[in-house]
């Protein structure tokens, strides 16, 4: 994830699901954006591995508000939460496991 450092926070009633008790992985997808399959199977699989981290999984589209506010301009767009909500990370693309992995330590 080598997207850039931003400030800003994020919370439940936002996302639309309880932020993870360490970390947060939020993901702006839409519908037939093929690597957003991908970086879904990407982040569960962290979220699973890592204790206290969560993965939210956004559509862009039903969710165009939040999207235009955050300067979401494509997807998968991942946004990296620490446990309060504050954005640390963001990238856009398919995300490799172990950028993921390394940006959830920044944020932890």
């Amino acid at each position: 994830m080598d997207g850039r450092k931003t400030g800003g926070a994020l919370d439940a009633a936002q996302l639309g699901a309880e932020l993870g008790d360490r970390a947060t992985l939020v993901q702006f997808s839409s519908a037939f954006c093929q690597p957003c399959r991908a970086t879904r199977r990407t982040l569960a699989e962290v979220a699973a591995m890592v204790e206290g981290v969560a993965h939210v999984e956004i559509d862009a589209e039903a969710n165009l508000e939040l999207v235009r506010g955050l300067r979401i301009s494509r997807t998968p767009t991942v946004l990296v939460l620490d446990a309060a909500g504050r954005i640390v990370r963001r990238a856009a693309g398919q995300p490799r496991t172990a950028d993921v992995v390394s940006a959830l330590g920044q944020a932890m």
